[in-house]
């Protein structure tokens, strides 16, 4: 083996980065679809924990308004004043 392909070699293993769910070696961008997972499944894996909350995006609570969260489970529709027709 020449020692510019060692060296090429080395640089490659230096530069891979490690799967965040799995923790081996995920190939370049270029060479990854997936990247920076190893795989479509860690990917997939990552993806669920953010669904799952278990990862979390550190922060103070939101407040929540009573009136929005009516609005968010009820039919959709505001109240409307008595002797005004729906979209007007």
């Amino acid at each position: 083996m020449r020692l510019d392909q060692r060296r090429a070699e080395a640089y490659l293993k230096l530069a891979m980065s490690r799967c965040p769910t799995c923790r081996s070696e995920a190939r370049p961008r270029a060479q990854n679809a997936a990247f920076p997972f190893c795989s479509a499944r860690c990917k997939a894996i990552d993806l669920g924990k953010w669904f799952t909350e278990e990862y979390r995006v550190p922060g103070t609570p939101l407040a929540v308004d009573q009136s929005s969260e009516e609005s968010r489970t009820g039919d959709g529709n505001p109240e409307q004043p008595e002797g005004e027709p729906d979209g007007v």
